[in-house]
């Protein structure tokens, strides 16, 4: 299953209809999978221009819409941004050209983030 549709079916779930901010923001039991998932995002968004894949902005827009169902502002959405930009700058900082270990992590993180999606739908959506 592709990142996308998975980005879908937490939209769909509706994963953020619980969770509300307040002064002493709230965490979701689940917030550790999706900064992972933001991570690998961040990742995929260099990794795939870098490898030539032509997607423009789809890793970002992906991004954006897990912001968007999951944290629509104050602390949860920096943190979620922080670690999308860990994982765009950790890979920027180590490759300059694609090479085939790139290409096997982008594999490994595609394989990741998926099965993360997956999981974190199976045990909290409704």
């Amino acid at each position: 299953m592709k990142i996308h549709a998975i980005v879908i079916v937490m939209l769909i779930v509706g994963w953020g209809a619980g969770a509300t901010a307040t002064a002493a923001e709230v965490t979701a039991p689940f917030d550790a999978g999706l900064a992972r998932l933001s991570e690998i995002l961040g990742s995929l968004h260099y990794l795939r221009g870098l490898c030539g894949a032509n997607e423009g902005a789809k890793w970002r827009a992906e991004m954006q819409a897990l912001l968007d169902a999951e944290a629509p502002s104050g602390q949860r959405r920096a943190q979620f941004i922080a670690h999308f930009n860990r994982g765009y700058r950790a890979y920027l900082q180590t490759y300059r050209t694609c090479t085939p270990a790139a290409d096997l992590v982008i594999r490994r993180y595609l394989e990741e983030g998926s099965k993360i999606a997956r999981e974190v739908t199976a045990r909290y959506s409704n």
